[in-house]
Order: C-alpha cells, then structure tokens, then sequence
C-alpha cells in the first residue's frame, strides 16, 4: 500500500505545476486589475500607475509567475490589497472556521446518512424505504439556497433558537467554556442544514450496494451454511456495500474543507467560502489566486485519500 500511496505522491507534482499554471494564467485573464475598483473622477492616474509598478503589474507575464511560485515555495502567500495584510494569515483565520464547521458537518451528515441508507436497504420497498426515499426526494430536488434561507428564517428570526450571522458571540472571552460554547452553538444550524440536504447521496449509494449485495452468491452461500442472518448482514452485505462510501469519504472531506459557499453567505459566517466569494467581488486578486489554488490542493489531496482508504477497506483494488 505504501508503494501505492508514494506513487500517486509523485503523479502529484507535475499536477501541481500544472494547477498553478493554470490558476495564474485565469487570473491574469480575469477584466481589471486589483487597483480598478480605486479609479473614480478624483483618482490620479499617476498613483495607479505608481501602485501597478510597485506591485509588479507591468512586469511580462513569466516574471510574474516566476516569482508568485517563488514565493510559494516559500510559503508566502503575498499581501491581500484590500484587507492589507499577508494573505496566509488571512485565509487561516477563515481555514479554521471552516475545518470546524466542515468537520461538524461530516460528522452529522454521515450518523444521518447512514442509518438512513441501512434501513432503507434492508426494508426494501416497506414503508420505511418509501418514507427515506421521499426525504430522498425532497432534499435533493430543493435548491440549496433556498434550503438554508428557509432553515435561517424558520429557525433563526422565527423560532430563535439559533443565532443568524457569525461564528462567535462578541461578548464572550477567547479560552473560556463560554466561547468555545458559542463557536460550537453558530455552527449548529448552518452544519445541520448542510449535513441534511447533503445525505442523498450517501444514502442512495447505501441503499443500493445493500439492495444489490442481499442477492450476491456469497450471501446466498453463506445463508445455506447456516450463518445468522446478523452475521450476514454485517460481516458480508454492510461491508461490500460501505465501498462506495469509503471511495468518496476523502473528497466528501476535502470538499467541506473548501468551504461551502453557499451556507457560509446565507449566515454570513467567515469562512474560505465567504472569503473567496468577497475576493471575486473586491478584485482582490493575490487571496483569489491563493484560494484557488488551496481548494485544487485539497481536491488532489481528497483523491489520494480515497484511494488510500479503499485499498484499507478493500485490499483487492490496491494498485499493482
């Protein structure tokens, strides 16, 4: 396994040359330049073009490169225009909202998902399935804005019973019980409507490999030989049917990780989402570029651990 896992390291790096080309070149592509929002009627043209040859702007296109993956290597980031500060900072005070409210979310999404899945496999076609398959229906044919909004309104303004913007009270002080209890209390609501429209997937692909498996000869054969149905189901058709959930668990957590957009604007908590939508809006292009590129690191990342967790699950597809 472990010549596996250093192997799809290796095919890692040109992937990464490559992602970075990429990113930079839909950055120069993008209209306007980080200073475009401070042209008005009163602006001095000489002091944009004074920060455009500060910042390196006129500079050809490869030197730029040359030196932004420069600085990367180095781990900087470079400084955001906008906010005035370095961007790794930036992004990892947003990187640890972010993992705590994807981890919650992971968390309830698959104690959801999975009862679900089971009960809907093993009661084929009864009223339970019937029932799962509705909330199936439900949850994924409902957009996920509009989901959240009408969580946040029935649930936050109506009900009150959780907060509505943030991820922290102001009025609590860092390192106490109190503070960690409000961090965790901000991210109840937005991780359990995300964990709730987030389960169809987890749940059909449950629901089928159960369906599919309870008639594979090997459960046949392990029927005829007496084995107790508790038995078989957890040891020969749960286990089988848990692979396609293992081989999507790493991008499933990569992806949180990457912040949900959606949810993180709707209860405007700051996280690498929210951060990278008001990036785009303010042409802030240094924390754009670096947020792009964090979020394909992640995917390449998501994908090096499904592989490594379905080889754990399953030894007969680790890689020859």
């Amino acid at each position: 396994m472990w010549k596996t896992v250093l192997r799809r390291i290796l095919i890692m790096i040109p992937q990464l040359i490559i992602l970075s080309m990429l990113v930079f070149i839909l950055a120069k592509m993008m209209p306007g330049d980080p200073f475009s929002g401070m042209i008005n009627p009163n602006s001095d043209p000489k002091t944009i073009a004074r920060l455009k040859q500060e910042y390196g702007l006129n500079d050809p296109a490869w030197v730029q490169y040359t030196r932004w993956l420069g600085n990367l290597l180095h781990g900087d980031l470079g400084q955001s225009y906008i906010q005035k500060v370095p961007v790794a900072s930036l992004i990892w005070d947003r990187a640890v909202n972010t993992f705590w409210l994807s981890l919650l979310t992971v968390i309830l999404t698959y104690a959801i998902a999975i009862p679900l899945g089971i009960s809907a496999g093993r009661h084929q076609d009864q009223w339970q399935d019937q029932s799962i398959q509705v909330f199936n229906y439900i949850t994924f044919a409902v957009p996920a804005f509009v989901f959240f909004i009408l969580g946040l309104w029935l649930f936050g303004f109506t009900l009150g019973w959780f907060p509505i913007s943030g991820s922290v009270s102001g009025d609590v002080n860092p390192g106490t019980f109190a503070y960690y209890w409000s961090r965790l209390y901000h991210m109840l609501l937005p991780a359990i409507l995300t964990a709730l429209i987030t389960t169809t997937g987890t749940v059909q692909y449950l629901r089928t490999g159960i369906v599919d498996n309870k008639v594979e000869d090997y459960v046949r054969t392990a029927r005829s030989k007496g084995v107790p149905e508790k038995v078989v189901f957890n040891k020969h058709i749960l286990r089988n049917s848990l692979l396609p959930i293992a081989a999507f668990f790493g991008n499933t957590i990569t992806g949180l990780l990457s912040g949900s957009m959606v949810v993180e604007m709707v209860f405007s908590y700051p996280g690498m989402g929210k951060l990278f939508l008001d990036s785009i809006s303010q042409r802030d292009y240094t924390t754009l570029t670096a947020l792009i590129l964090i979020f394909g690191i992640l995917t390449l990342i998501g994908n090096l651990l499904s592989d490594i967790i379905m080889s754990i699950v399953d030894p007969r597809i680790r890689v020859k």
